[in-house]
């Protein structure tokens, strides 16, 4: 099956899982037919703060601007199928709860959610409060899927990317991708 797949990138910290899913998606060529990438200003300085560059800039995929609301992904007629928020602000999480598309990020997963297609925000804060969980409650009633960047330990990774991988690879699980990544009970 080929996917439509939309990557946004907020500025919450964990820039590693968005250069982690770019280059996972890169390398599903046979699974994905569009693979778009929609960046905050914020997310690009904390990219450039974590990873210490722009390399964002050196991946061969089309960047939207966060006001492009003419992006095929603006639109249910658009058929993007997949949208992964990683990582996914709170304050991004709260306006698509609250149905406030005021971003081409937001606008997009409000899309996502009406067309009934799958919405994965991967979340990356913590404490939680309040706030912050009935949010995760509503978009997780509207549909979408609340993946915590929180890493696993059963493949015994080794680096700070094995380690980032294990969530990478359980958004890319989430959304019906094909991929090599480690299962309970096998090895890799």
């Amino acid at each position: 099956m080929q996917n439509k797949i939309l990557l946004a990138i907020t500025g919450a910290s964990g820039s590693i899982y968005a250069r982690l899913l770019i280059e996972k998606i890169l390398g599903l060529t046979s699974q994905v037919e569009e693979f778009s990438v929609v960046m905050t200003e914020n997310a690009k300085t904390v990219w450039e703060t974590e990873l210490g560059d722009r390399s964002f800039e050196k991946y061969a995929v089309k960047y939207y601007s966060t006001q492009d609301f003419s992006a095929p992904f603006a639109s249910g007629s658009g058929q993007y199928n997949i949208m992964i928020i990683a990582p996914c602000s709170m304050g991004t999480l709260g306006r698509i709860a609250s149905g406030v598309s005021s971003d081409l990020i937001t606008r997009s997963a409000d899309v996502i959610l009406k067309e009934r297609r799958k919405l994965i925000c991967m979340v990356r804060d913590t404490p939680y409060n309040l706030i912050h969980i009935r949010n995760m409650e509503t978009v997780t009633l509207a549909g979408g899927i609340i993946c915590p960047a929180t890493p696993s330990f059963y493949s015994k990774p080794k680096t700070i990317d094995e380690v980032a991988a294990t969530v990478a690879d359980r958004a890319l699980d989430l959304a019906g991708l094909d991929i090599k990544a480690f299962r309970w009970g096998s090895s890799l």
